[in-house]
């Protein structure tokens, strides 16, 4: 009897650390949700020839720092190129010679968009399109030139 009782005791302490998880994510998920809503700033865009999968509301940084979200994204269908939308916080204004590149987060995965600052006195204003950019590296296209290369040595 006394060992159903601590099985009893352990489970519910399990359960409610589960609960209180979930309330945690929760919570972090509308706070995220709620900042992501309410910024306040100007959308610029800008074109790549592939977008190396970002996603809507990755972050838009700048020396490192979040200045922005990714909005939105579309095709152009006459170019083919990746139109990237985004909205850049009021507070940074962005040289109007400034640079975008895609840059992974970590190895594991997740992308963000970075901001190469200018050296204009002319500022960006709404609407800009940036097309100054450079694509994101692939590490399984790198892996496959290394792995491939090595087998064009072999054949001299």
């Amino acid at each position: 009897m006394r060992r159903s009782t601590l099985e009893i005791v352990m489970g519910l302490v399990v359960l409610a650390g589960a609960a209180a998880f979930t309330v945690l994510v929760y919570q972090a998920a509308d706070h995220q949700a709620a900042d992501l809503k309410t910024a306040n700033g100007y959308k610029i865009s800008a074109d790549f020839g592939t977008t190396g999968g970002l996603v809507v509301g990755d972050d838009v940084r700048l020396s490192g720092i979040k200045v922005g979200r990714i909005v939105s994204q579309s095709l152009d269908p006459i170019t083919y190129t990746a139109r990237i939308n985004m909205q850049i916080d009021e507070r940074f204004k962005l040289p109007e010679d400034s640079s975008a590149r895609i840059t992974a987060a970590s190895l594991l995965g997740g992308n963000f968009l970075e901001i190469l600052p200018g050296s204009s006195d002319e500022l960006m204003q709404a609407g800009t399109v940036i097309y100054d950019t450079r694509d994101p590296v692939s590490l399984s296209d790198l892996l496959g030139k290394f792995v491939f290369q090595g087998n064009d040595d072999s054949s001299r």
